[in-house]
């Protein structure tokens, strides 16, 4: 199993940026699918970016100006950094994790992921 725990959430003022971080263990960073996902208060899981074992990355067109992710395969950590973020972008973010290969067109779907974290909360005001 893969364990993910996500961090660097808080309270951020209008037009700010975050840099959020999500580590992984108990798997090697070949072996899975890794990605973001958020959860605005009332609203359905959505899923922002991602990247294959092979390196190939999709990020979510509504966000693709703003936010940017990356993968540090050494550290096994995942990270989201988030420009221009604005009071829409208040929520619940997670990371999730997958071993099984999908088309790209599944990956932002959260039940395209068997490991999920606890998420971290970004409350932009």
């Amino acid at each position: 199993d893969v364990q993910l725990v996500e961090s660097g959430g808080g309270l951020v003022p209008v037009g700010g940026s975050r840099r959020l971080s999500c580590a992984a263990s108990g798997g090697t960073p070949s072996r899975y699918r890794i990605a973001w996902f958020r959860q605005p208060p009332g609203r359905e899981r959505e899923g922002l970016a991602a990247i294959e074992r092979d390196g190939d990355t999709r990020t979510k067109d509504s966000v693709k100006d703003r936010f940017t992710v990356s993968r540090d395969s050494a550290t096994n950590t995942l990270y989201l950094r988030m420009d221009s973020l604005k009071p829409e972008d208040t929520a619940t973010y997670f990371c999730a994790a997958d071993s099984y290969y999908r088309a790209p067109g599944l990956w932002f779907l959260p039940k395209s992921y068997l490991w999920w974290g606890q998420g971290t909360q970004v409350t932009v005001s």
